[in-house]
């Protein structure tokens, strides 16, 4: 690192970048300090209340709504009002923090822009830099590339800005506090609020964010009072920091009530995180041979414990005054076959004619060429800027609907799709990239998980795959084979081998092999990504 001034107890580890003085100045570190200091004890104690869950959970106990907060699941009481400047949210784009892909994404037409630090991006010290560098311009307005001999800029009207931090589980190994590293999820928060909140009020805006992979109210109220006490120390009044919380596991599907209570001077809504909401549903009901799913493409929003979660978020959200945002739309434009294209764009329109029908305010989109499709679609049905005042009182949601399992077969095909996805998506994770485009998807780290953890709980409970063979390590060590086999084929030789796929595929044979599924694939590519900082 070159020489920054370094507040007490702080330690930055890692390679000379460009710009870390910018951005790691001494006031912004210690801010985050004291957020580490203060928060990071509650999250600390949080994540072992998470594995004590698990336990129960594998020793046979099941899931449902606590009978100790049903009085304030039944009272009437609502969240703060939505702010003027984030109404209206039909559409919204998701990416990392990349500097073009912002000015691409805040230029899409999309009503909001999810800068993402967390499952669009790989957290090496330069991305992190980088990206915190990238928004602080975005903020001022001032952020622009050359890209290819075009200049990229900001166009007169621009989406809203929300940020995704990292979850609370991701540690921060460049960044010490009093000799351990920082949280993650805090490094992030703090970094882009102590440089821009109150640059934003003072534009009349307020700061906003997303707050994934939260699994129960009383990890809502740790980002509560983190929020209140980044608008003390700023000096901003109560409500300027605003955040809308993904529901991405399937515990917290049981406390959207009580996670919106704790935010509720903060709050702007839940949204429906499904690809990470599958992947949780797989761990935390990993013990359980009767949860295992189909193949990932058969896992839809239209049935079973997807259908069920989307109803009840809209139905909650309703009640409490604010936003119901959709899923994802991982698709992709096809470009070199229009009829695939054709057909994928009539999916994606199908998806968001659903959510904008059953109730939801907005979707999310993942690339801009999508952005289009979804705005038309909510632009016919929803004339208003959102449907809030559509309380879906005909919604009845039991604790087993939230666990029903939808019927498919596990296919070879499935198989493939599902370690060749795993392979190539760690490899770009362990270069530094967060958000790959495979096979007409974009991939992130959420839907990885899903392919990784579908892959180990089909061998953990040794399904028969349609061809009728058993799936257990020798199989899935087989397919792994055949995937480097095609992967070799479509990138050529000379790609893998500068690569990191040796390394990949050594992981995610670990991952699918282990006698159980690990709590994130992130955590041990993690350690394999910051590695050099330990040597």
């Amino acid at each position: 690192m070159s020489q920054l001034d370094l507040p007490p107890g702080v330690r930055v580890r890692g390679p000379h970048l460009l710009d870390e003085a910018a951005v790691l100045t001494r006031d912004a570190l210690a801010f985050v300090a004291d957020l580490q200091r203060r928060f990071g004890p509650r999250i600390a104690g949080e994540l072992d209340a998470r594995r004590a869950r698990q336990a129960a959970l594998d020793a046979g106990a099941t899931l449902d709504f606590a009978p100790e907060t049903r009085e304030l699941r039944d009272a009437a009481w609502s969240c703060a009002p939505v702010p003027p400047d984030i109404v209206d949210r039909r559409v919204e784009i998701t990416g990392p923090v990349d500097r073009k892909r912002i000015i691409n994404a805040l230029n899409s037409g999309a009503r909001v822009f999810m800068a993402d630090f967390e499952d669009a991006t790989a957290p090496t010290l330069f991305n992190l830099v980088d990206g915190q560098r990238n928004l602080i311009d975005a903020v001022r307005g001032e952020i622009r590339v050359e890209h290819c001999g075009k200049l990229y800029a900001l166009a007169p009207e621009t989406a809203a800005l929300f940020v995704r931090p990292r979850g609370l589980h991701l540690p921060e190994a460049h960044v010490l506090v009093d000799g351990a590293p920082a949280r993650g999820a805090l490094v992030d928060f703090g970094l882009y609020a102590f440089h821009n909140a109150a640059y934003r009020r003072s534009r009349g805006l307020g700061t906003y964010f997303y707050l994934p992979k939260l699994e129960s109210a009383p990890e809502a109220a740790i980002w509560d009072d983190a929020l209140a006490h980044t608008e003390d120390a700023l000096g901003l009044p109560r409500g300027t920091l605003r955040a809308t919380v993904l529901i991405e596991t399937l515990p917290a599907a049981f406390q959207m009530h009580e996670i919106l209570y704790a935010l509720r001077e903060h709050s702007t809504g839940l949204n429906c995180g499904r690809w990470d909401y599958i992947f949780s549903f797989i761990k935390r009901r990993q013990a359980d041979p009767t949860a295992i799913l189909p193949d990932r493409a058969l896992v839809t929003m239209d049935r079973g414990f997807l259908r069920a979660y989307s109803q009840l978020l809209i139905q909650t959200c309703h009640r409490r005054g604010v936003h119901a945002i959709g899923g994802m739309s991982a698709y992709i434009p096809v470009k070199h076959d229009p009829a695939q294209n054709a057909r994928a764009l009539a999916q994606v329109r199908a998806d968001k004619q659903r959510e904008v029908d059953d109730g939801h305010d907005g979707t999310w989109v993942a690339h801009p060429g999508l952005v289009p499709v979804a705005r038309e679609v909510f632009d016919a049905r929803m004339p208003g800027p959102h449907q809030i005042d559509r309380l879906r009182d005909d919604v009845q949601v039991t604790a087993a609907d939230l666990l029903e399992v939808p019927y498919g077969p596990r296919t070879v095909e499935g198989l493939m799709h599902n370690v060749k996805v795993g392979v190539q998506y760690l490899e770009s994770w362990l270069r530094g990239v967060g958000c790959v485009p495979i096979d007409d998807l974009m991939e992130d780290a959420a839907t990885a998980e899903i392919s990784r953890a579908q892959v180990w709980q089909w061998r953990r409970h040794g399904v028969t795959l349609d061809d009728g063979s058993p799936l257990d390590a020798a199989r899935v060590r087989a397919a792994i084979d055949v995937a480097m086999l095609a992967l070799r084929r479509d990138l050529g030789d000379d790609r893998v081998e500068a690569g990191r796929f040796a390394e990949a595929r050594a992981l995610f044979e670990r991952l699918v092999l282990a006698d159980r599924c690990e709590e994130f694939l992130t955590l041990p590519a993690y350690e394999a990504l910051v590695a050099g900082l330990h040597a």
